[in-house]
């Protein structure tokens, strides 16, 4: 049974003062330019009472795991320090920081309370400043909800010095996979955005494609072959229940994804021999056919108003990339590259467009503008498909697979300017990435 690990019962400002307006505050300015990484410290928080003394060094390791795994933090170890943080109220000793050139600082308070509540409290400093970024804050939840505290502590961090949102309290469904490469066995699983607390939702009876959340996160559309054929399923994150997608007999459907409001589905449906984008009202089933053409139309992707989806067709003779009314009506091509392109996803910021490419026998994740402009491959390999967004718009996961019948699937991130490409932790191979929206 999937459920919340983490009731958020208070987010309450504790003792703290807002940071002059006449304070130049620590901020962290990303463009495509080279960046050095800030370095920050995060002693391990203060344990308020005997219960907590663990959970208050792992939750602190958690937070400095996702700051430094940005690429655009580094810690500095605990064996640097000069301070040590014995007491959240005591005064900072600004000057031992500053040292050991520590431009950041996150200190922290963690106690367990009866019936396992556990509250988190922290703040975060400019260093050289001498002063406190924004105001501390206080969360508090079950002693189980430890990481998601942790990370919405290091969300915090992340968009006070960056001025961004963050993306760390966040979940990822993902294509499970074990066995053989011509016997792989695949089932719906999700975890945490870092590879943690891994929750299967399916078996691997059946062959299952491309999960994709709801705008809230609370549901899951996929692909099924348990009936011989490809259908559309509606899953319910916390009870696991589903209910399958109304189809036309003779049909196959594929492709879903959720509109930002939630209430409409676009897919692709195979009738005939001929594949068009529909749209479907998930309430009543009823559906509208948005695209008439002999060609393949898949892979729709709504833009974050509604107003427009992104999808990839051959109608020009090579899988390309088009956007359309989200009711229909004549698209407009946008990819204009060498190569071929596929598997569009419309970035939560709007402004740009996620794709896979193919072209001179290699596999590219990229990006580019939504009138087509300023295309940028971020990655190349044998096999790199399937991008999905971070809630922020900064990163892409996406699918990696190694070559030869030994090969097999992992999950990748990349930032948005091609930096800091790195293996997102899974037991066991993994593919096709749904990023969901920061949980609640």
């Amino acid at each position: 049974m999937m459920k919340h690990v983490l009731t958020l019962l208070s987010a309450l400002l504790v003792l703290g003062f807002t940071v002059p307006a006449s304070a130049a505050p620590l901020r962290i300015e990303i463009t495509e330019g080279v960046i050095e990484p800030l370095p920050y410290a995060v002693p391990d928080f203060v344990a308020e009472n005997s219960a907590a003394s663990k959970v208050a060094k792992d939750l602190a390791r958690v937070v400095a795991e996702d700051l430094s795994g940005t690429g655009l933090f580094r810690e500095i170890p605990a064996g640097a320090h000069i301070s040590k943080i014995t007491s959240f109220s005591s005064p900072v000793q600004f000057a031992d920081w500053k040292a050991i050139n520590a431009q950041a600082l996150v200190t922290g308070a963690v106690s367990l309370q009866s019936g396992g509540r556990l509250v988190v409290k922290f703040r975060v400093y400019d260093v050289f400043a001498g002063q406190e970024l924004g105001n501390g804050l206080q969360f508090a939840g079950t002693q189980d909800g430890w990481r998601r505290m942790a990370h919405k502590v290091a969300d915090a961090v992340y968009s006070r010095i960056t001025g961004e949102g963050g993306y760390f309290d966040s979940r990822v469904v993902f294509v499970s996979e074990t066995g053989p490469k011509d016997k792989r066995k695949k089932r719906l699983a999700i975890m945490d955005y870092d590879g943690a607390n891994v929750q299967y939702l399916t078996n691997s009876a059946n062959i299952v494609l491309a999960p994709r959340f709801s705008p809230t996160g609370d549901r899951i559309l996929y692909t099924s072959y348990e009936t011989g054929f490809p259908r559309i399923y509606v899953l319910d994150v916390a009870s696991v229940g589903r209910r399958v997608l109304e189809q036309q007999t003779g049909t196959m459907s594929f492709a879903p994804r959720f509109s930002p409001d939630g209430r409409t589905v676009v897919y692709s449906l195979s009738q005939g021999g001929n594949t068009d984008i529909y749209r479907m009202d998930i309430g009543s089933g009823r559906s509208k056919r948005l695209t008439s053409a002999p060609s393949i139309e898949t892979a729709p992707s709504f833009s974050p108003d509604g107003s427009r989806i992104v999808f990839e067709s051959d109608r020009s003779g090579t899988q390309q990339l088009y956007i359309m009314d989200a009711n229909g009506g004549e698209p407009k091509r946008i990819s204009f590259g060498q190569g071929r392109y596929g598997t569009p996803v419309w970035s939560p910021r709007g402004d740009l467009v996620a794709f896979t490419k193919q072209t001179k026998g290699r596999f590219h994740i990229g990006v580019m503008r939504t009138d087509g402009s300023e295309e940028r491959l971020l990655t190349a390999s044998f096999l790199d498909e399937g991008p999905s967004w971070s809630p922020n718009g900064r990163v892409i996961m996406f699918t990696r697979e190694t070559q030869g019948a030994s090969g097999s699937s992992s999950l990748y991130t990349v930032d948005i300017t091609g930096r800091n490409l790195k293996r997102v932790k899974t037991k066991g191979g993994a593919s096709d990435p749904a990023w969901s929206p920061l949980q609640n």
